[in-house]
């Protein structure tokens, strides 16, 4: 009797030549466009009409929103393969490594699979708020990244009262939650609803003290100015997370609960609640559900390189770390972010209600409140002004 176990035909070598060679045609042909229309003088007319007439200014802000569209959905995607191989490597296992050459192409057809489910709607639901609630969560989602500076003028929206757009924004997100919890008329949806709002609102008010901390320094509401504030001669030790490091803290972990990350995660907690606000889901439906706790995530992340890590900026100001440009840093600083949330996922147990809430009311709100007294009191008479690090 044979001992040989059955093994599965390696396919990874031919999907990497597909792809490698879709690729390379693919780079030629964008390569020779872009040479084309830049020989000929067309990407210079088109720019002076872009910004120099109504028509073309309209179109712009069209493309730069659908620019910044597509590469939040791509990095969603990215998001999934990269924190179910990071909880693979902390469970010492493999991770998706089935669909594509190392599994890359997982989130795509986990994509398609929802895509051609049947969307089913319970009977005794409220249609209309029940097909509304996931449209207005990931509309809400995707709108905060308008005012996101991923480089020094690179931004959709450049206004100047960023922050409090951002934030109200990222508040309204709660609505959504309610919208499913309650259209559901089901009890583990409500029950999560309302643990949603109470969780949220208690975590807000930190975090509406922590962007208070940061404005007092910055000087302004504006988000590229904040991430300028932050351009000193001492580098990564002149942002904001060293100074105001308790801030910066209370943001991370609030930014968990903001999101309903483990270990705050009591609003879809599946040993009490199933799926919580979005049990009642399926198809395409819980597929926008889904993506808006993942841009959710990319979108907090982001706040926290902007608001703490400096942003674009080189860590070390001077070459040859200069050189590089300043959204492979912004990028670098986001995804660490993002990792960090993957690990707390990874080994941080769930707490309980009444521990969340402790947290928030007894634990943070103090510390917060004092943190902004202090800092005030320093730039008072300190006489630091706009730039806390000098």
């Amino acid at each position: 009797m044979s001992s040989a176990t059955p093994t599965r035909p390696d396919s990874s070598s031919n999907w990497l030549a597909i792809i490698g060679g879709g690729a390379a045609v693919a780079v030629v042909f964008v390569v020779a466009i872009v040479w084309w229309l830049v020989a000929g003088g067309y990407f210079a007319a088109l720019g002076r009409w872009m910004h120099e007439s109504d028509l073309g200014s309209a179109l712009r802000y069209i493309l730069e929103a659908l620019a910044m569209l597509v590469c939040v959905l791509l990095s969603t995607a990215v998001l999934i393969y990269f924190e179910r191989k990071v909880w693979g490597s902390v469970h010492i296992r493999r991770g998706p490594n089935v669909v594509g050459p190392w599994g890359i192409l997982t989130p795509f057809a986990d994509f398609g699979k929802f895509i051609i489910k049947e969307p089913i709607i319970p009977a005794g639901a409220n249609k209309g708020a029940f097909l509304l609630a996931p449209l207005v969560s990931v509309v809400l989602a995707f709108a905060g990244w308008a005012v996101i500076p991923v480089n020094d003028g690179w931004v959709v929206a450049d206004i100047n009262v960023g922050i409090l757009y951002l934030f109200a924004v990222s508040s309204l997100g709660v609505y959504g939650i309610i919208m499913a919890g309650w259209a559901s008329n089901s009890k583990y949806p409500l029950l999560s609803a309302l643990r949603s709002a109470a969780q949220m609102v208690s975590y807000e008010v930190s975090i509406g003290f922590v962007i208070v901390t940061v404005l007092m320094c910055a000087g302004s509401l504006n988000l590229s100015d904040i991430v300028r504030a932050q351009d000193t001669r001492f580098g990564l030790l002149g942002w904001y997370w060293l100074p105001l490091l308790p801030m910066f803290i209370i943001f991370f972990v609030s930014s968990l609960a903001e999101t309903n990350r483990p270990p705050f995660d009591l609003t879809e907690a599946e040993s009490e609640l199933v799926a919580g606000y979005m049990v009642e889901y399926s198809a395409s439906l819980f597929l926008l559900q889904f993506l808006t706790e993942l841009v959710a995530i990319l979108l907090m992340s982001a706040m926290t390189a902007v608001l703490f890590l400096g942003g674009w900026l080189s860590p070390l100001p001077f070459p040859p770390f200069t050189w590089i440009p300043g959204i492979v840093w912004f990028l670098l600083k986001m995804w660490s972010v993002v990792f960090c949330f993957s690990m707390v996922k990874a080994f941080v147990p769930r707490y309980r209600y009444d521990q969340l809430m402790r947290l928030g009311w007894k634990v943070f709100l103090p510390i917060s409140l004092f943190m902004v007294v202090l800092v005030a009191a320093v730039l008072e008479f300190t006489g630091l002004g706009a730039n806390v690090s000098g």
